[in-house]
């Protein structure tokens, strides 16, 4: 059983999943997901000895909502972390994120060094490399630019009975995502995401400059990830002061915690006796 703690940034309400004693984990979701992405990861972390703080982040699941583009900027995400870490009194976190959750785990830990001890992130590298990983990576990226358009992604994910999601997506829960993202306005406010922070003019533009990562960080990818290439992650150690570590799932494809929960738990585990 996890405790339900309700964490406040300005007018933003996160719904926090907390259980368990020892050195805190924290486990950020991506899109189409909420924190139930995590469920089988958390279990096998409890059971290892871990404090595992789960999040719905904002505009999914049991969280606000807000409906402007502009409130999901990444300045603002990263505050949503910081004020759950500051809720759940934890100083320094393991923090492990999957999806739009490590592309926000890369960003805290670039700006919030002195609260990331130890980083983990499944499938999305670095956001310089993942900007720098050239045609190949920008060709798998093709439907965020569906994405950036108010209306069209919606439509797009909706047409023919979610044609896209049932064939394209290959979650292995999409009958559920797509009844969470349904209710409460999510298909939209998931969205935000893409809209706030990867404009249609990032697949010309220089890639972003970030400090460099001081936490010593592992890399999980996977070779049936239809959305990301390989060269985005493991182009990340380049932005790793303090070491990269890399893990490479053969066949499995992009939704690895519900794949793989052991595997991906024994990984981190692994990781965290090695560092």
């Amino acid at each position: 059983m996890m405790e339900r703690v309700l964490v406040h940034n300005a007018d933003v309400t996160l719904s926090v999943r907390v259980a368990g004693e020892g050195p805190t984990v924290v486990l950020l979701h991506g899109w189409p997901d909420t924190s139930a992405l995590w469920d089988d990861v958390a279990g096998n972390l409890l059971a290892a000895g871990y404090r595992v703080v789960v999040p719905d982040l904002r505009g999914c699941g049991q969280s606000s909502k807000p409906t402007e583009t502009s409130q999901y900027a990444m300045r603002l995400l990263v505050g949503d972390v910081t004020c759950i870490l500051d809720a759940v009194g934890a100083d320094r976190v393991i923090l492990v994120g999957h999806d739009w959750g490590a592309n926000l785990a890369w960003v805290c830990a670039a700006y919030l060094p002195d609260r990331v001890e130890r980083l983990v992130v499944l499938s999305v590298g670095h956001p310089t490399s993942f900007r720098s990983a050239g045609l190949e990576q920008q060709l798998k990226s093709w439907y965020t630019l569906l994405f950036a358009h108010e209306g069209l992604g919606e439509a797009f994910l909706r047409k023919n009975e979610y044609e896209a999601m049932h064939v394209w997506m290959g979650h292995p829960r999409v009958d559920e995502i797509i009844a969470e993202l349904e209710r409460d306005g999510q298909m939209t406010t998931h969205l935000l995401w893409y809209r706030a922070n990867i404009p249609p003019e990032a697949f010309v533009s220089d890639p972003p400059v970030l400090p460099p990562i001081l936490a010593p960080t592992l890399g999980i990818w996977s070779s049936g990830d239809l959305a990301l290439g390989e060269r985005q992650m493991t182009g990340s150690s380049d932005y790793c002061v303090n070491g990269f570590d890399f893990v490479r799932f053969e066949g499995l494809g992009h939704w690895l915690p519900l794949d793989a929960p052991r595997e991906v738990a024994d990984e981190i585990l692994n990781f965290l006796r090695r560092r």
